[in-house]
């Protein structure tokens, strides 16, 4: 892509971190690229080149800056938002998508030839993808260098390397000498063990509202898979056949700390995806940001909020089947029978430290879930049929939950399986398929939060039409304007109780009569159906796709 030289040249002369992950400088003289906020002596002008990936840098023959290490900024890029095509891509590229497969086949799953992809990805990225899924095995590598003490045949396989040799080559290419070069400390090399427990810090653009995407995962974590504990959220992993447990919780600076304890290092790179993408650390919120504040009506929300993001979800099958298992019931009703489920078919792990945080088991996979008899759960024999459709459909497509050639293939795509209706599949666009143009538009919440903003009813027509300014970002107005709703309760809650504290104790109310509705509320601790509700819950409406696809913050 295009980019000011003037312009970058600013920003690393004066260490703007702005743009820390946005552009990458290469110095002709010292065959080095570095970050714009990179503690060494600024170059003089004629000497730099800027490009706007690590990969375009290192395809163009320059080699990671040792001091301010290209690895550890935040995955950003000044193009994201204007090829859809190209996130999908990285998207692939970063779960792995070129480990067993070519460009060509990678072009294939997004509905672009192969000479169009690279045409893409050098218009964007100045790389091929090939070239961006060699630096991201690199940058991963350099990575566990400098912050782990594992063994370099370890740090092979964690990053992605086909083998040890290959490994030691690419270095060589690069710096000259082995990797083991790199490591400054000359601590003992310790090995992950049999439970390959490793720590790394995932960076991510400031601001970042931990506590509003940790309460989010907190309220929908899955009892004996997920738990949130003292700041730390935790989940049990099975992939590539086997299991393990990972840790995240906010570091002292602009990154998360991940601990993976899994005995498979092969799959670290796949596992380190997945919790980007939980916690949603490639977004710009300062691009995001301008773009929705456009909006009067959205401009004080994103003033209010500036950090918040998009939850992605872990992996979508799971998902999936929460937001059936969540279909017109509240949110810990769901909790409650996917608890159940995990009790019915899925599979212990052995893990002292993910016992210790509550992990006892493993979500079921598709195949169990599908040949499972799930009558004991309690539910609707038609919902039951629901879910083990959707398992079926899994097993006979495993790419089925996987990115797609765009956001309306996607929906189609999932609006045809029995239990997915139209909001279900726009939020599992949003939160699995991370795409960050999906628009749960029926959802009853976010007409009540932007009939607030407007001050009176807004329809989804008109709803749809106005969002059509905050594309390609309308999954984070959602977010904003589901959050306005439970800052707005937050608020009438403050202001009841001022105004009751000075008002007169009231009479006693009579008892309401035995069965009513307002009995049965009051002994299930829970407002009636025709009084305010939580502002994540939203009555279930029958859509086309699906008779009982629920539209609320499932």
């Amino acid at each position: 892509m295009d980019l000011d030289d003037t312009a970058c040249y600013r920003a690393i002369a004066t260490r703007d971190r702005r743009f820390d992950g946005r552009l990458f400088i290469a110095v002709k003289t010292t065959g080095v690229y570095c970050r714009p906020v990179c503690p060494a002596r600024t170059p003089k002008r004629e000497n730099v080149r800027f490009f706007a990936s690590a990969a375009a840098a290192q395809e163009a023959g320059f080699r990671p800056c040792l001091r301010c290490r290209p690895e550890t900024s935040p995955d950003l890029g000044a193009w994201r938002g204007t090829s859809n095509t190209v996130s999908r891509a990285l998207a692939l590229i970063e779960s792995g998508g070129l480990d067993d497969t070519g460009v060509e086949a990678l072009g294939d799953r997004l509905g672009v030839g192969e000479r169009q992809l690279r045409r893409l990805f050098k218009q964007h990225l100045g790389a091929s993808p090939v070239a961006v899924a060699q630096t991201r095995r690199v940058l991963l590598a350099k990575q566990l260098i400098h912050d782990t003490q594992l063994p370099m045949a370890e740090v092979a396989l964690a990053a992605g390397f086909g083998s040890v040799r290959r490994f030691n080559e690419t270095f060589h290419a690069l710096y000259g000498r082995p990797p083991g070069y790199l490591r400054r400390s000359r601590r003992a090399e310790s090995s992950a063990a049999a439970a390959g427990e490793i720590t790394l810090r995932l960076p991510y653009r400031a601001p970042y509202d931990w506590d509003a995407i940790i309460a989010f995962l907190a309220a929908r974590a899955i009892p004996d898979v997920e738990s949130v504990r003292d700041g730390t959220y935790a989940r049990t992993v099975h992939l590539d056949g086997a299991a393990g447990a990972i840790f995240v919780q906010r570091g002292d600076g602009a990154f998360l700390q991940a601990t993976v304890r899994f005995p498979r290092l092969a799959s670290l790179p796949a596992i380190i995806a997945r919790v980007r993408r939980v916690f949603d650390l490639a977004a710009d919120p300062s691009v995001i940001g301008a773009h929705l504040a456009e909006d009067e009506l959205l401009a004080p929300l994103i003033a209010a909020r500036p950090g918040l993001r998009v939850p992605g979800a872990w992996d979508g099958f799971e998902l999936a089947i929460r937001a059936v298992l969540g279909q017109q019931i509240t949110v810990s009703a769901a909790r409650g029978l996917a608890a159940k489920l995990v009790a019915l078919v899925g599979t212990p792990i052995e893990d002292a430290r993910a016992h210790a945080a509550g992990l006892t088991h493993v979500f079921p996979s598709a195949a169990r879930v599908a040949q499972a008899d799930l009558s004991r759960l309690g539910m609707p024999r038609a919902r039951i049929r629901a879910l083990q459709s959707l398992a079926q459909a899994h097993v006979d497509d495993p790419a089925l939950f996987s990115v797609r050639r765009n956001l309306d293939a996607a929906i189609e795509q999932l609006c045809a399986l029995r239990g997915i209706g139209e909001w279900t599949a726009q939020y599992i666009a949003m939160r699995e398929l991370r795409e960050s143009d999906a628009f749960p538009v029926g959802d009853v919440a976010l007409l009540r939060a932007m009939s607030n903003l407007c001050g009176s009813p807004t329809t989804a027509q008109e709803m749809l039409k106005r969002a059509e300014h905050w594309r390609p970002w309308r999954a984070y107005a959602t977010i904003h304007l589901w959050a306005s709703l439970a800052a707005a309760k937050v608020t009438r809650t403050i202001d009841a109780g001022a105004a009751t504290s000075s008002r007169p104790r009231a009479t006693r109310q009579p008892k309401p009569a035995p069965g009513s509705t307002t009995e049965r509320a009051a002994q299930s601790g829970r407002a009636p159906a025709s009084t305010a509700m939580p502002s994540n819950v939203a009555p279930a409406r029958k859509s086309r796709g699906a008779s009982n696809d629920r539209r609320r913050a499932a």
